[in-house]
């Protein structure tokens, strides 16, 4: 099978990281601009609380603007409270995180990895009831920087724990981008056994320039599905040293010329890096990005 798909996370784990506060009207334009070249996926907002995530502040807001855009657009919700506001504002479909480290996990959002399984609990409940998907991420499945190497046993004990609570994909996300495809291919292995490729995608930061590597690898092993952020946006405040995810510029690139379908339009992507390049004074990280010279 030769189709991807390229999950956009700019919006949401792109922004969430800038301590420049994006205006609503540069996010939404943002999102519009991802939606025009051919994405499917966006995670768009969090709705977390505005002192743990000021960036999320007005996700609301911005959510009531793009909803109905032409994507399917993705809220990250943590726990029952933010899954009110996020049914409010009309959610699409819903995000819910954990790890596969304990330390990260405490640091990450001040719980055991079994307290975010009980705190997501009724946001799953909840989606059900109305409908909405729901999609699952666990954090460093390879390396924590607390703990260093992640057991993939743990990796996909959590992930068995997801799929049985009811996410219908996991996206397994090398959160300090410290793996290689040795890493991937020792994970998958593992994960596999349990879990099956279409329900898996690759959330692979590019801290030290492999996040490509480990995408093919894992087209190896049968994922099709992979996070990514326009320019390269991204970063986690709660894990020291991890530099922006992958970039979907670098991704669409590199799928293409490889023979991969995704019906995704690089140079619009390109259009939606120069006008977040604009809004934040900063020159977008993706290699690709800077070959077209925009």
């Amino acid at each position: 099978m030769n189709r991807v798909r390229v999950y956009e996370v700019g919006p949401r784990d792109g922004l969430q990281n800038e301590s420049q506060i994006v205006s609503t009207e540069a996010k939404v334009t943002f999102i519009e601009k991802l939606t025009a070249a051919g994405l499917d996926r966006i995670e768009a907002v969090s709705f977390v609380k505005p002192g743990a995530i000021p960036q999320m502040a007005d996700a609301s807001e911005v959510y009531r603007r793009i909803k109905n855009g032409g994507a399917v657009y993705a809220g990250l919700v943590p726990n029952a409270k933010g899954m009110e506001t996020a049914l409010a504002a009309g959610i699409q479909e819903v995000a819910v995180f954990t790890a596969a480290s304990e330390s990260f996990t405490q640091k990450n959002i001040n719980c055991t990895i079994d307290e975010s399984f009980e705190r997501f609990k009724d946001v799953i409940r909840l989606a059900r009831e109305n409908s909405i998907p729901v999609r699952g991420y666990v954090s460093t499945v390879v390396q924590c920087p607390y703990e260093g190497p992640v057991s993939p046993q743990k990796v996909s004990e959590v992930s068995s724990r997801l799929l049985e609570a009811g996410v219908y994909e996991i996206s397994l996300g090398d959160t300090i981008g410290a793996a290689v495809p040795n890493d991937i291919s020792r994970l998958l292995d593992v994960v596999l056994k349990n879990v099956s490729a279409e329900k898996l995608a690759g959330h692979f930061h590019d801290t030290r320039g492999t996040a490509l590597a480990n995408v093919f690898r894992s087209l190896d092993y049968g994922i099709r599905t992979f996070d990514s952020s326009a320019g390269g946006l991204g970063g986690c405040p709660y894990a020291p040293g991890a530099s922006g995810n992958l970039a979907t510029e670098d991704l669409l690139y590199s799928l293409h010329k490889s023979g991969y379908e995704t019906g995704v339009n690089l140079e619009k992507i390109a259009d939606a890096s120069v006008f977040m390049r604009e809004t934040l004074s900063r020159v977008p990280a993706s290699r690709v990005f800077a070959a077209l010279k925009r």
